[in-house]
């Protein structure tokens, strides 16, 4: 079982989805992944769910704030910040937008919302009370993060002069090109892949993964339930074996399943 307390900066250390049906989301997720759900109630700003599994902490489950109205529901990313204030100072002179923040979340931690140069939106948090995802890389748990752009240049850049980043391609032969993105102290931690590898009129935004232990059983499970295949199952030699689908509200994610020998 991998568990974490911890995250160094640059690390995606937390998953949210945005989404107009909580009620819903909660089923069609519980469904698919088996998961459970903390209620919290934040009064005037509605209800916040947090998706557990065996006890353990995944990613939370949001209501769509007021002036979202008609937006379609979407997974979201934070990356851990030891320090999200002077962090955020640095958004802007790179090139980014501040959306909100920082701001404290209780006694959780401190956060901000921003946008990369090219579009992709993501959280920064740093850790009080909650350090994030508490179990991933493990069926039915988050297990990668990318960012999907149509600038992969501009965008690692930017991470790289924000939050100290670090970059490198990765040869993915027939499949095109893809770069890894690596923490603070050089550790991989996730990836940036070009938008022309999606379906067109995909926005720039950060991928979420979850892993499964079938992603065949798991795509047939999703329209099953309601939701729907966006592209189809493919292998990538080394990689494993993913499919991106839908939510019934619209959210897209990637189930993924590691190589046999890995």
């Amino acid at each position: 079982m991998a568990t974490f307390d911890h995250y160094d900066q640059g690390t995606p250390s937390w998953v949210e989805l945005v989404t107009p049906d909580q009620s819903a989301a909660r089923a069609f997720y519980a469904g698919l992944f088996g998961w459970d759900y903390d209620d919290n109630d934040m009064g005037e700003m509605g209800h916040y769910f947090i998706a557990t599994y065996d006890g353990s902490e995944l990613g939370g489950v949001s209501a769509q704030q007021p002036g979202m109205e008609g937006h379609p529901a979407y997974w979201g990313v934070y990356l851990a910040v030891d320090d999200v204030d002077a962090t955020t100072a640095k958004v802007e002179a790179a090139g980014g937008t501040v959306e909100a923040g920082p701001f404290d979340v209780g006694d959780a931690g401190r956060m901000a919302a921003i946008r990369d140069p090219t579009g992709a939106r993501v959280g920064l948090w740093q850790a009080g009370r909650t350090t994030g995802t508490q179990r991933a890389n493990e069926p039915n748990t988050p297990t990668w993060n990318e960012c999907v752009t149509g600038d992969v240049a501009a965008a690692t850049g930017f991470y790289a002069e924000v939050l100290g980043m670090g970059s490198e391609p990765m040869d993915m032969g027939e499949a095109g090109s893809y770069t890894l993105l690596s923490d603070v102290n050089g550790r991989q931690v996730g990836g940036s892949m070009d938008l022309g590898m999606l379906p067109e009129g995909t926005p720039p935004h950060w991928n979420v993964y979850f892993n499964v232990e079938d992603v065949d059983a798991s795509v047939a499970k999703v329209t099953e339930l309601g939701g729907a295949s966006v592209a189809p199952a493919m292998d990538v030699p080394g990689v494993g074996r993913m499919a991106m689908v839908a939510d019934p509200q619209g959210a897209t994610f990637w189930v993924m399943a590691p190589p046999e020998a890995a």
